[in-house]
């Protein structure tokens, strides 16, 4: 009956589950965009690696436990003395990697090679085992030494993006170029560099020399800090707070005035994130589903009226409430089960093309698609309810005198 009542009554049909197709198609599109994004993003994050533990100043992880944004401004900066004194008294320790110029404030100015110039680039400093720290490929030529590190030379290895921009048809190795007006040779070339969902998020927007030659440029204390550009300590292993907490005089019952940023606390703060997407997107998605829903019912209690002599009828011949009540629940369950399945197929066809047209990364997992089918039964249920009830209360007398 529910079938015949889809097919003589198309344009009805349709109507009525337009709003239930509009709120699944949204709901799966918008999962598989999220969930391909989560999933890149996961992977980027994977790329440090397990050990692979940062020291900062402050980070997104206090942030987001809520602390008092101008006590973490407080926090006294970290100085490339705090990075040594990890290595040298850290005996768990088995790579340190000094950046400066990078975590906070970056600095920021462009490369030049016979007049050709790039953008505004990131410029940082760092060791000479900083390719190992961060599990990066030099894609051409080689990473500076230690002694080239411990002498200020001035060597710098490109990233994707200066090294296209000067160097499109040429090899750069042994050219060259001036960071600001200071003229450093280039010896190597980064890879790309791993980035969320694929996007340009000017991950490669960079140049990396020695800490010692950025010391010298850019006038950074070897023992001081500098509270204009954030200085970050990376660690390649489980590190010994000690150290950090002996260095910046705190008592036994005063909580660290840094941040130690793993792995597994990066990716507790995206779950955060993503799960409060997530959730807005149900909801917003709820609210399309709910204008379906209200549709459904409008229409199930005009067609309740219309076949009230038929209602009637099937009582005096003896059909009970119950079946009744069944009969027209059912009828709306197959019709939003119907805008569930097309808004699965819809959403699915969107996170396909965005995917075609723009290589985003896109996941399509059958949870989503249960979610919508789900939904969409449970609209036909909540919202068909009343026109049920109703017609299976009418008075079989009465609905058969009915014109």
């Amino acid at each position: 009956m529910a079938l015949e009542t889809v097919r003589t009554q198309k344009m009805r049909s349709a109507l009525t589950v337009l709003g239930v197709v509009i709120g699944i198609t949204s709901i799966v599109g918008m999962t598989a965009i999220i969930r391909g994004f989560d999933e890149s993003l996961r992977e980027s994050i994977l790329q440090l690696g397990a050990d692979t533990i940062f020291v900062t100043q402050f980070s997104g992880v206090s942030l987001a436990a809520n602390e008092d944004f101008s006590e973490l401004m407080r926090r006294p900066s970290l100085t490339v003395g705090d990075g040594e004194a990890i290595g040298a008294q850290s005996p768990s320790i088995a790579e340190v990697a000094l950046i400066l110029g990078h975590g906070g404030r970056s600095t920021q100015t462009g490369l030049s090679f016979e007049g050709r110039r790039t953008k505004s680039l990131s410029i940082f400093g760092t060791t000479d085992n900083y390719p190992e720290v961060m599990h990066l490929d030099v894609e051409m030529g080689r990473f500076f030494t230690a002694g080239e590190v411990s002498h200020r030379h001035r060597v710098v290895v490109l990233g994707q993006t200066p090294y296209q921009a000067l160097f499109p048809k040429i090899d750069p190795i042994g050219r060259t170029v001036r960071i600001g007006n200071v003229p450093y040779s280039v010896i190597g070339v980064l890879g790309s560099r791993p980035s969320p969902g694929g996007l340009n998020v000017g991950q490669d927007d960079l140049a990396v020399i020695s800490h010692s030659a950025y010391q010298k440029q850019f006038g950074v204390s070897v023992r001081r800090s500098w509270r204009g550009r954030l200085q970050s300590v990376l660690i390649a292993a489980v590190p010994r707070e000690n150290v950090m907490r002996i260095r910046h005089g705190l008592r036994l019952d005063e909580a660290n005035d840094f941040d130690l940023l793993t792995q597994d606390s990066v990716l507790r703060l995206w779950e955060r994130i993503s799960s409060a997407t997530f959730l807005a997107l149900v909801s917003i998605s709820s609210i399309a589903l709910m204008v379906g829903g209200i549709g459904v019912m409008a229409i199930m209690t005009i067609s309740v009226k219309e076949r009230t002599r038929e209602i009637g009828t099937r009582r005096a011949l003896g059909a009970r409430r119950r079946e009744i009540l069944q009969q027209f629940l059912l009828e709306a369950v197959f019709l939003t089960g119907i805008g569930g399945i097309l808004g699965v197929v819809l959403g699915s066809g969107v996170g396909v093309a965005v995917h075609l047209i723009t290589e985003f990364p896109i996941s399509l997992p059958w949870w989503s698609f249960a979610l919508g089918v789900g939904f969409s039964g449970t609209v036909g249920i909540v919202f068909g309810l009343f026109p049920a009830i109703r017609a299976s209360g009418l008075n079989p007398i009465e609905a058969l005198r009915y014109e």
